[in-house]
């Protein structure tokens, strides 16, 4: 017997093992189009295409790209066929991403090294309280 199920492709469970999602994660991306999951009734199925998107979207959260960033990133592939405007797309948010990063960090060092000696300075005027070394 022939099954309708096209082959590679991994259900929504399948899915949330792989990349340590949840199933709600998985519904969002499909609600803003970024994945589109075959529909076999009230069944999802992921094809090869999902999955590389789902792994380009994680990678890019975890980079702080925001979601528009990412599907302006993902549609180029699409448009293009292939990864060169995609490439050139990815490479200067990353650019420009890695700016806005260090600049944070730039500033939480600054705040990091004010706040430790504003705590030096209480503790040279006596004002911590014995059980806070």
């Amino acid at each position: 017997m022939k099954s309708d199920v096209p082959t590679d492709v991994m259900t929504i469970r399948e899915m949330c093992d792989a990349y340590d999602v949840t199933p709600r994660t998985l519904r969002f991306y499909e609600a803003k189009e970024l994945l589109t999951p075959i529909r076999m009734g009230t069944r999802r199925l992921f094809t090869r295409r999902d999955r590389a998107r789902l792994a380009l979207i994680l990678r890019g959260k975890r980079f702080g790209f925001s979601l528009e960033d990412i599907r302006q990133t993902l549609d180029l592939y699409d448009r293009d066929n292939g990864q060169t405007a995609q490439r050139q797309k990815a490479y200067e948010l990353a650019l420009k991403r890695l700016a806005e990063m260090e600049a944070q960090r730039a500033e939480l060092d600054l705040a990091i090294t004010e706040l430790k000696a504003e705590l030096a300075d209480a503790k040279a005027k006596g004002l911590v309280p014995n059980r806070a070394a």
